[in-house]
């Protein structure tokens, strides 16, 4: 069946033996394809009646000669994109993520492919970004995670950024890809509930270390009486540990991810590079430690693995004893069987350093002297301004030495 054309001044509609219509028109700036013919402009579609497929071409032809003609297959292009699925859009915003002009840590990012993984993209992952309205966004915060608060909040929390980019014209050439951020229930990036921690006493602390291996005693003393993080005791180095100064110098911590392995590397930002003083009731035992657990050479670790390597968690944390009905008890061991042993099954190692930090609060540390010891830059500004004396900390650890029961040797 011979198809039907029409003639116009611009453009060129065509009936199909479908009974539809095409319409098309040669490139504005007479341009030739690789072969040499004249490139033409198709519809990205057909229509249904002649009228509409020369509305089209009226369209076309208003864009050229008010200069802001593109080709309809980039249009076409350009709108796919905008309708992209959260799946599409999601891996490309967490590669390029960025938090004060630097890259996502890698813990970081795999917590939030976590997040993503288990709770956001189940629900969302083929949902154009445009159709995720507030209610979705509602009804998928109200039911993912809604018996784990933590979780609920860092997902919701994620997803908020995530659609924020999207929103912002700055972040997508110009044009957002979403009118507005759905996400806009309040308070949704928080918990609501805090875990309450019971710092532990120094009853308590005592007997968790005498039911560690020797190996690993010190590490809850430093947490204890030092208020450093897990990783940064696991990165110290002999070089780290100034027994004739009595002083620690935190420089690294040691950090573990899905996607980059083991690492050491600086903390997260400048304060947390610091001197934390000894306390003199737990000198001797650094020393002895040092002397006796710690690996060769300057650079050996103060806990080094069985392996040579860094001291892995599980090494550390152990499993604690079950018993077993008709079966053997299965025996613990470890930090999880020490704290059993001690009565504080909630005891968490990095509660010990809340305790460490909230002993020197109650003994008189000022505001500057906690983030100092504890390593915290919560206002980067004032601490350069608050510089606390590293005397003041000596004597901070004195005091709670001597709440502990030490006393100083007489002269």
């Amino acid at each position: 069946m011979a198809r039907a054309r029409t003639k116009r001044s611009f453009g060129q509609t065509v009936k199909l033996p479908s009974g539809r219509y095409r319409a098309r028109y040669s490139d504005p700036y007479g341009r030739l394809s690789d072969d040499g013919k004249q490139i033409r402009h198709p519809a990205p579609y057909t229509f249904q009646a002649k009228g509409d497929a020369e509305a089209w071409l009226v369209d076309e032809h208003r864009l050229i000669t008010g200069g802001d003609w593109t080709p309809p297959a980039d249009r076409t292009a350009a709108r796919r994109m905008r309708s992209q699925t959260l799946g599409d859009y999601a891996p490309g915003w967490l590669a390029n993520r960025k938090v004060k002009g630097q890259p996502l840590a890698d813990r970081t990012r795999d917590h939030y492919q976590d997040l993503l993984d288990r709770l956001i993209l189940p629900w969302f992952e083929n949902v154009e970004l445009k159709a995720i309205t507030p209610e979705a966004v509602a009804e998928w915060y109200d039911t993912a995670a809604a018996d784990r608060p933590t979780y609920q909040a860092h997902s919701y929390s994620l997803l908020r950024a995530i659609m924020r980019t999207a929103a912002d014209p700055t972040k997508n050439n110009g044009r957002p890809l979403i009118p507005f951020n759905p996400c806009g229930i309040s308070g949704g990036g928080s918990s609501g509930t805090k875990r309450r921690i019971r710092p532990a006493t120094a009853e308590e602390v005592a007997a968790v270390v005498a039911a560690l291996p020797e190996r690993h005693r010190l590490m809850v003393l430093l947490a204890d009486a030092c208020a450093l993080r897990f990783g940064e005791v696991a990165e110290l180095r002999r070089h780290d540990v100034d027994t004739n100064n009595a002083v620690i110098h935190v420089l690294r911590a040691v950090v573990r991810s899905k996607s980059a392995g083991v690492v050491a590397k600086a903390p997260k930002s400048d304060a947390g590079i610091r001197d934390v003083p000894i306390p003199p009731d737990i000198l001797d035992s650094v020393i002895e430690h040092k002397q006796t657990y710690a690996a060769p050479g300057a650079d050996g670790l103060m806990f080094p693995g069985r392996n040579g390597g860094h001291l892995s968690p599980s090494a550390f944390y152990g499993k604690i004893s079950k018993r077993r009905r008709g079966k053997p008890d299965t025996r613990g061991w470890g930090w999880y069987e020490a704290r059993r042993l001690a009565g504080r099954d909630d005891l968490r190692f990095h509660d010990l350093r809340h305790g460490a930090l909230t002993e020197a609060a109650r003994h008189g540390a000022t505001l500057a002297e906690l983030m100092a010891l504890g390593g915290h830059s919560t206002n980067q500004a004032a601490m350069r301004y608050q510089q606390a004396s590293s005397d003041r900390l000596a004597e901070l650890a004195r005091k709670r030495a001597e709440a502990r029961g030490w006393k100083a040797p007489e002269a």
